[in-house]
Parts: structure tokens; sequence; C-alpha cells
């Protein structure tokens, strides 16, 4: 791991040298190795910043002691690059305000990213910095100095033709924004400033397209067959050694092979894996609106209740400016605070997510796919407990329903009750809808998300009376189905019998809920087809 530590500090080298090339991703726990890398005296920036502490606005201390208005500067008006912590926590409105003053003020961006593996800095952010090094697996045994390098040139020259090499290399790796063989270019001319040459060479060309192309890539190409023939030499082209100027003639093997080599270890297939699952939530709910905790969000013009907090410093904010005029009408001296300058503290606050799963019990479903069912249901229990999802277990056979397990977040409770659960009986298709539909309400008014997860064969037989019907069963189940639909109850239908059966998919019209017919799925094929078309 010490070629990490290698790439982090000439990543830092290039970025102070030409701050244009937008900055570093550093992904690494706070700690000793973290704390050894000489980070550049830049101005600090936490997640949860203001728009008044990062653009600037009134000040209100001189403004109230003077009468008079007088204005303070953001911490983007300072000067130094940007050194972002908790990166991993950023939110889009900040990432997008960030991302605007990078655009119109080129500077070093430094995001130090703490998160696991399925946590990232918006992508607004990490494709705005050229580079991304991770020191989760550094050393302290790893950390070296830098060697010193001669005096920097000013400037370094690169043939055009680089460009369209660069351009066409990015495009074979799957990477489809602009922004990328532009730093690539600008990097490449850093890295021959640092040698202390004013000509980008191959192997500074090469070097940059590792570092700026390897977390980028999407897809490995392929090599080329032995088979094919080969190319005819061109005799109007001349060689290398008689172009002039800056011209470079680098082999695309040679840059293809830098890049293949700074590819991460699974970096594809974590990356198919968030295709796989792309615009699904983590393990949070809806976000809410909350005037006691959460997120802080700016302050909005409200009245003096019972309800709200008043947010004082934005509150004399918005008086400061009318003290005099004030003053000067009712003849009387001190502060004047009126029913229009009052402002209220305003949080967002993530709901936990419940995923209820009502599995179908009765005779058709064992003697189909019950050992399925519960081998994905079990899986996805798994996968919702990393996520720390609460998760409830409804089971529906012979003529009623049963709650076998409330939300919940033990694990082991839930994997018992689930192995436990018995087969046989008819389809109370209906009870099972209303008794996870009831669920699903008592959640939600203690704050959670909740989403139901039906696996069933959707061979309803009994009706909501327990009377055996299947004309009325159906029609009981659409009923159920129309109620939870009201309540916008979020709901997934997944078909585990041997074959789709049109009944189910019209019931999942009514909830306007997905359909997954899946026959001949496996546990595994099922609980990621599930986790996949699972609402965010």
């Amino acid at each position: 791991m010490a070629e990490a530590w290698d790439h982090a500090l000439l990543a830092l080298r290039l970025v102070a040298l030409d701050p244009a090339l937008g900055g570093v991703h550093l992904r690494a726990r706070s700690g000793p190795v973290r704390d050894a890398l000489p980070l550049p005296d830049g101005v600090r920036l936490h997640p949860a910043i203001g728009d008044d502490a990062l653009f600037g606005g009134l000040d209100l201390a001189t403004t109230l002691a003077t009468g008079h208005l007088q204005s303070q500067t953001g911490v983007l008006d300072r000067p130094g690059p940007l050194i972002l912590t908790m990166a991993e926590r950023c939110q889009p409105q900040l990432a997008a305000r960030l991302a605007a003053h990078l655009d119109a003020r080129p500077r070093a961006l430094i995001l130090l990213d703490e998160g696991t593996e399925d946590e990232a800095p918006p992508a607004a952010l990490c494709e705005r910095a050229a580079f991304r090094v991770d020191l989760s697996g550094v050393a302290l045994s790893d950390i070296t100095a830098l060697p010193e390098g001669p005096e920097p040139t000013a400037h370094a020259a690169l043939g055009p033709d680089i460009a369209a090499q660069i351009t066409a290399l990015a495009a074979t790796y799957g990477i489809d924004s602009m922004r990328a063989p532009s730093l690539a270019l600008r990097c490449a001319r850093a890295l021959a400033r640092l040698d202390g040459m004013s000509t980008v060479t191959e192997e500074h060309v090469a070097t940059a397209c590792g570092l700026v192309f390897g977390h980028r890539a999407t897809q490995v190409p392929q090599p080329p067959q032995e088979d094919d023939p080969p190319q005819a030499p061109q005799d109007d082209v001349p060689d290398t050694e008689d172009r002039q100027g800056t011209d470079l003639d680098i082999p695309d093997e040679l840059l293809l092979e830098a890049v293949r080599a700074m590819i991460p270890d699974g970096l594809l297939d974590r990356l198919r894996a968030t295709r796989a699952t792309a615009g699904k939530g983590a393990g949070s709910g809806a976000k809410t609106r909350s005037n006691r905790r959460g997120r802080p969000l700016p302050s909005r013009p409200g009245r003096l209740d019972t309800a709200a907090r008043i947010d004082v410093v934005a509150t004399l904010r918005a008086a400061a400016p009318w003290q005099t005029i004030r003053r000067d009408e009712t003849g009387r001296a001190g502060l004047h605070i009126r029913a229009t300058d009052v402002h209220t503290r305003r949080f967002e606050e993530q709901t936990d997510r419940l995923l209820i799963f009502a599995v179908d019990a009765s005779g058709s479903a064992a003697l189909a796919r019950l050992a399925e069912a519960k081998g994905a249901v079990e899986l996805l229990l798994t996968q919702a407990y990393a996520r720390r999802d609460h998760v409830a277990l409804v089971s529906f056979r012979g003529t009623g329903a049963e709650i076998l397990l409330p939300p919940t977040r033990s694990l082991v409770q839930t994997k018992r009750r689930l192995a436990a659960l018995p087969g046989g009986g008819g389809t109370p298709l209906a009870a099972g809808l209303d008794s996870a539909g009831e669920l699903a309400i008592q959640a939600r008014r203690r704050g959670m998300t909740p989403t139901i997860c039906l696996l069933t064969d959707g061979k309803a037989n009994i009706a909501r009376d327990g009377a055996g019907d299947r004309a009325r069963a159906a029609a009981d189940a659409q009923t159920a189905a129309r109620m939870i639909r009201a309540q916008a109850i979020e709901a997934l239908i997944i078909d585990t019998g041997q074959r789709p059966n049109p009944q189910l998919r019209v019931l999942a019209q009514t909830l306007d809920a997905p359909y997954l017919p899946l026959p001949r799925a496996d546990s595994h094929r099922l609980a990621r087809a599930v986790d996949a078309a699972l609402p965010a």
C-alpha cells in the first residue's frame, strides 16, 4: 500500500502547483495515517455549513452597534484551497454551491472522505477533482516522504495530437465526461513542470492518464485478437525522430496499460453492483421537515407560537437594517423588533425505513416456492440489517393472517421466526394485505417509512370472512389493495409461483406497485431482484 501513499503525496503536490486540477478525493478514516499527510493550509468546511458562512452577508453585531449596514465576507472569499471534512455527508445543495464556485473560480478542493463502502461524496464534486486516493489499507510503516525534485518550470508544452488520443482513450474505458480528458492533459503538463521540464514526455502522459482515468473507468477494453492482420506501414507518415515541435507518438498499448494498472481492485464489480441498485435507498426513509431535530435548514419567516423555535440570530439579522427608521418613527431608543422580523428554525430528518415482508405460507405456495421464498426473505433481512432498516414479518395461511414479528432490528429473532414458519392450508390473500396495511399505518404514525413486500403465488381462495370462495377472495384482495394505495404506502409484489399469475399483475396495478414474476429463480436471484426493485 506504499504506492497509494506515494500517489496521495504526488496528487497533493500537483494540485498545489496547478489548482485548476480541481483537487483530490482522499478516502481515509481519521487517524495517524491521514494526519501524516501534508495537507495544505486552506479553508476548512463542514457538511452542515450554511449559505451565510459560505458567501457572507450582514455583519449583525457591527450593524446593531453602529446603526449602519455592515457586511462581512464568507469563507469562500478567503484565499487558499478548500478542505471539506466528512465529505461523504455533504448534501446535494452544498455540493451544487461548491461546484458552481469551483467553475467560476478554479481552486483546489480536498475531499476528506471517511465513509463506508456504500458512502461517497456527491458525484458533482468527485468529477471536478482530478485525483482519487484510497488510504484505507495504508499502514504507518508505509509512510515515506516524496523526494524533492528540481525547481518547477512555469510552462510545459504539449502537442495537439495528444488531446485526441487521450480523449479516445477515455471513451475506450467508458468515461463519458469531457472533463476527464481535460484534467488528464493538465495533469501531464503539471507532471512535466514538477520534473523541471518545458516539454511533456511520453512518461508524463501515461502517468497522467493512469492517475485521472484509473478511478473513473467503467469498463476494461478487451485486448485485440491475435489473428487480426497487422497494420500495413504507411510511407507518407514521418517517423517520430523527424517530427518537429512537441508532438509525441505514444503507442496506444502504453496508455491502455497505464490506466489498467491504476484501476483499483474490485472497482468495476462495485460499479456493476451500484448500477443494479441505482437510485435505491441505503436504509433511509423519507425526508421530513421538523422544528425540533435533524439537519439544520435555512430559517424562514414565521410566527410566534409554541410549535416553532425562534432563530434569534436570523430574527436580529432581519430587524437590523430597519433600526434607524424605526427609532425615528417611534422616538424611542433601543432594539425594535416586529412580527415581520421573526424567523423560525427548521430541520430536516430522515425517518427509519420499515420493510414489511408478507409471506404466503399456504399449501399451494408450500408446494411451489415457499422454501425459495424463505431463503430470499432471509437474505433480504440480512441486507436490511446491514442498512439498519427495521423489518417485520407477516404470514398468511389457512383462514387468516398472523404478525409473526413486529417491527424490529433483531436479525437473530427474525430468522428464528422465519425458520419456524409452517406451510399449508388456504390462501387468505386479503387477510395478509389487511394485516400488512395496518402494520404499515401504525409504523407511519411512529415516524417510519413503510414498504410492503408481498411474496405469494397469487392463488387466493379464502375470502375475508374465512369462507372458501375464489371469486370473493380475489375481490377482497383488490379491496385491500385499494385501501393500501389510498394510504400512499409503497409496495412490491413478487410472484413466487412456477408461472406468472395474471391476477397478481392486476393486483400490482391496483397497488401501483412493481410486479416481479420470477419463475425458476433460486433464493439468491429472488433476493437480488427484490432488493433492486425496493423503493428508495
